[in-house]
């Protein structure tokens, strides 16, 4: 009985975990803000007592996950309606270096060190602060680096060209399983993907690991390794 209490219960935090995770939206760890990142801890938390304490009343800590998931929700909508509110929920953005100024009262407002300035400058690939024009520690915890100009990687408008626009590639099959519903929607067919896996001497979908189409109806395969 305390078993199947057991799996009931982790069944149930579980699906309530999945429904505040959508309701909140989907982020990575390094784009939480404090806030986010202090919540998703403590609704962890309450959905491990859920599923383990079973001595108390299991809509206690249900009720809790839901009124957490609810404030973080609210939050969001509250920033998105109200812009003027992100810089007290979410914090701002702080400028730490400016052609070639280090501004130590940002750093120390944003709690960040010069050691871990520099780690951060040489993760984004700068060994060198004089290749930095402008350096943003942004609220989220990452660091924003515009390079000076001839550090900037150079682009086709620098040197006068204009590349074609490309396209992302469609996976037409997928471990040996053809996507006809992908293959409709480019205009193409069944019989169109055979002739081209003949082409290259490849005689059924089925010993293709990837197959991707580009704009330009052109099949490129991963065979099976």
């Amino acid at each position: 009985m305390e078993i199947a209490k057991v799996i009931l219960a982790s069944i149930l935090s579980a699906s309530a975990l999945f429904i505040i995770a959508k309701v909140i939206g989907h982020k990575q760890v390094s784009q939480l803000d404090f806030f986010d990142y202090i919540t998703g801890i403590t609704i962890g938390s309450i959905a491990a007592e859920v599923a383990t304490t079973l001595e108390s009343p299991w809509w206690k800590p249900l009720l809790a996950m839901v009124v957490y998931g609810s404030i973080t929700a609210l939050l969001s909508v509250l920033t998105e309606k109200f812009p003027k509110t992100r810089k007290y929920i979410n914090g701002t953005p702080t400028i730490i270096l400016d052609n070639g100024k280090l501004y130590r009262k940002n750093m120390k407002k944003a709690k960040l060190e010069l050691s871990e300035f520099m780690l951060m400058c040489r993760q984004e690939g700068y060994f060198n602060l004089s290749d930095i024009q402008t350096a943003i520690f942004e609220y989220n915890g990452k660091l924003t680096i515009l390079p000076t100009s001839l550090k900037r990687p150079v682009n086709p408008e620098d040197i006068g060209i204009k590349p074609n626009e490309e396209y992302i590639s469609t996976e037409v099959i997928m471990d040996g399983r053809v996507l006809e519903e992908n293959l409709k929607r480019m205009g193409l067919d069944i019989t169109w993907l055979q002739k081209q896996l003949d082409k290259q001497k490849i005689r059924s979908p089925k010993e293709v690991f990837l197959g991707l189409c580009d704009s330009n109806n052109k099949l490129t395969v991963f065979m099976n390794g």
